[in-house]
């Protein structure tokens, strides 16, 4: 790393990664959320945008996922381009990529090129399918990947098409977060060593690593490799939801013994307490739960199971989430220049974050990222057109 970086910012007042530089290579999906996650904690995210694009399409300023960034405009493909990006790198702690395997190499800017200027840079790079084996250099989406990992699968009612859980299991579960935890060790081992290394996180290996818990139970005879038929899977009737009578659903979570007592009090059923442990009943029980649902409307069980133990929930949409007193006593969801959100998560004591700027507009940052990064003289490069927001494959 260049003994010429400075934090931009204080230590302790801005996360715990304050005074960590990352470079992201723009892209969609997986990659800008473990960048924006990187930037939550502190860390100076400079995401380094092609000219025209990539987006969500959707207007910039709206993209939540590049909050708490840095954005400078480098055309990978001219013929200065490769010269910026290590130029960058070389000021950098880290560098995320979600090309397929062997482009960033092709364009000049892969971790070898990057390790000869900076030896000392984690180079994160995040994909589908990983940096090797048959599918390696395929194209994909979250969808493929966790099909062939078994959790898509899992996940729906019994005598119906896998449900798609969005794009929250591969994508950011098995991706981003993976793909963050890999970059904060590799970091730690650089800081120790002052050697940088390739992190490969590919979502078929994080959304695997997940369903750890599952194939130890599976093993153990536990559970069988089927949907809706196990206790987390939909197939218990005190595990999953239940329609009421104004067509929204509550969530039942009542696992425990004291906890299924006091749901099956609440909802008005205790006689039928006793078919909790046996799975030959579970169908009278399921019909009678359903039952007693349908009767009232989501939000009078809401109240009925209020202040319980019951471990029951209404099930609630993106937009009334952040309305629930919980969440709202806890600043789960912040308004950051009009634009609701989830607020920066885990919390910390000594170090809290905070969404500190809205969305990184493409190329707006570009002085000062040459200012506080000591860039060469004559780096910036020319004005950005306007953002294409057509949409493009990430990996």
């Amino acid at each position: 790393m260049s003994e010429a970086k400075t934090p931009t910012r204080t230590p302790g007042t801005d996360g715990p990664l304050a005074g960590v530089r990352v470079v992201e290579l723009a892209g969609i999906g997986p990659g800008p959320f473990a960048a924006m996650l990187l930037a939550d904690l502190g860390a100076d995210v400079v995401r380094v945008d092609r000219p025209g694009g990539p987006g969500l399409g959707i207007e910039p300023a709206h993209d939540v996922t590049n909050r708490n960034k840095r954005s400078v405009v480098v055309d990978l493909k001219a013929p200065d381009g490769p010269a910026r990006l290590l130029d960058l790198a070389e000021h950098a702690d880290v560098l995320i990529e979600g090309y397929r395997p062997g482009v960033a190499e092709r364009l000049g800017v892969g971790p070898g090129d990057c390790h000869a200027r900076n030896p000392a840079l984690v180079y994160g790079r995040m994909t589908g399918w990983g940096q090797d084996g048959p599918l390696a250099r395929r194209a994909g989406h979250d969808i493929g990947y966790i099909a062939l990992t078994g959790t898509l699968g899992m996940i729906g009612a019994p005598d119906a098409p896998p449900a798609v859980p969005a794009n929250l299991l591969g994508d950011y579960a098995g991706g981003s977060l993976y793909l963050v935890v890999g970059v904060l060790a590799a970091l730690h081992h650089a800081r120790e060593t002052g050697t940088g290394q390739v992190v490969d996180a590919a979502i078929v290996d994080g959304t695997a690593h997940l369903s750890a818990m599952i194939h130890g139970m599976l093993a153990a005879g536990g559970w069988q490799d089927r949907r809706g038929a196990n206790l987390l899977d939909g197939g218990c009737p005190f595990y999953g939801t239940y329609e009421t009578a104004d067509g929204r659903y509550m969530a039942v979570g009542a696992l425990e013994p004291r906890f299924y007592a006091e749901f099956t009090r609440l909802l008005g059923i205790p006689d039928l307490a006793p078919a909790r442990d046996d799975p030959a009943r579970w169908p009278e029980l399921r019909a009678a739960v359903a039952a007693r649902f349908r009767s009232r409307t989501r939000d009078e069980w809401t109240a009925v199971f209020e202040d319980s133990d019951a471990c029951t929930a209404p099930v609630l949409s993106l937009r009334e989430a952040p309305h629930h007193p919980h969440l709202a006593a806890r600043s789960t969801f912040t308004d950051h220049d009009g634009l609701t959100q989830p607020a920066p998560a885990p919390r910390f004591s000594a170090t809290p974050t905070a969404v500190r700027t809205g969305p990184a507009l493409p190329g707006a940052d570009t002085e000062a990222v040459v200012r506080d990064w000591g860039l060469p003289p004559g780096w910036a490069p020319p004005p950005a057109p306007l953002p294409n927001p057509a949409l493009h494959n990430p990996q």
